[in-house]
């Protein structure tokens, strides 16, 4: 497994970001959430990702780019998890949703219990 996050993977298309927003279903761990999209890539393809923290609760451009490098950080790290749930490939968006400024290691441990989250609902898995 590589521990990459290759411009191929980043989500850039306005049309799925906006299939995104209107046909996504979306799985939460507070404060992070994970709205995906089952979407047709190319065969070398398997994910795209795309981070967002709100202006809402950062105001400062620095205080944004911290948290996008850290939930960028942490998908890098844990994105096996996500290609657990099958050969179905999607797009997903990832937000910071609070204002509390958690550390890289709670930030991890939410990511963490969110992917999984997220493969036992697009597995259809009971909840454990």
């Amino acid at each position: 497994m590589q521990f990459t996050y290759p411009k191929s993977e980043r989500l850039k298309s306005k049309t799925t970001i906006d299939l995104l927003f209107t046909a996504g279903k979306s799985v939460s761990k507070y404060p992070l959430r994970l709205v995906y999209v089952p979407v047709d890539l190319p065969d070398e393809e398997q994910i795209k990702m795309g981070v967002s923290v709100s202006k809402k609760y950062f105001k400062k451009a620095v205080d944004r780019n911290y948290f996008k490098r850290v939930l960028r950080e942490t998908y890098r790290q844990n994105k096996h998890l996500l290609t657990l749930a099958g050969e179905q490939r999607y797009a997903f968006m990832f937000f910071y949703q609070t204002s509390d400024k958690l550390s890289f290691a709670e930030i991890e441990e939410k990511t963490i219990q969110l992917f999984q989250k997220f493969v036992q609902q697009a597995t259809g898995d009971s909840p454990q």
